[in-house]
Formats: C-alpha cells, structure tokens, sequence
C-alpha cells in the first residue's frame, strides 16, 4: 500500500464542503430524480452503427510508431489505418 499524500487535515483545510450528516443522507435524492433532463442528455448514446465501416481491433505498435502518430494532434488513430491502406493497396 502507498503512503497517503495528504493528511487528512490537509484535506479539511482546502474542503468548503461539510460533512454529510445520517440526516443528509436520509434526505438525498437521485441525480436523475432532481435533474430529468440533464439525466436523460446524459443517458443518450450515439448507438449502433447501421453499417459499420471499422472493426475494433487491439494491437501493438512501437512506441516510435505512437510517438509519430500522435505528434501530429487528435486523428492518429485515423491518420495509421490510411497509412496501413496506403501500403496494403502497394503490396
């Protein structure tokens, strides 16, 4: 087990939030019940894909490979499948 890294008087230093009471609990409510719409935002997924045009995969690259790719900001993922189609299409 790793030592704490804050006492618990460090915490109580920098909390502006009370301890709950039983009394507080009794009284707590459901997110979804207090706040419907929010709740109901948060439930909606995209779902299913109705022609799925990928197939989630696992696999292991170099941490070179990784390190190129991401360099290059959000859409590495997407930026190494066309790589991985550009040397498919010449072999």
């Amino acid at each position: 087990m790793t030592k704490a890294k804050f006492t618990k008087a460090d915490m109580d230093a920098v909390s502006d939030s009370p301890e709950l009471t039983a009394e507080d609990i009794a009284a707590a409510r459901p997110f979804a019940e207090v706040f419907p719409e929010m709740a109901a935002k948060m439930r909606a997924t995209r779902g299913a894909q109705k022609a799925p045009t990928k197939v989630s995969t696992t696999i292991r690259l170099s941490p070179e490979v990784i390190a190129h790719f991401k360099a290059g900001g959000s859409g590495w993922q997407a930026r190494i499948d066309a790589a991985l189609k550009e040397w498919v299409a010449s072999h």
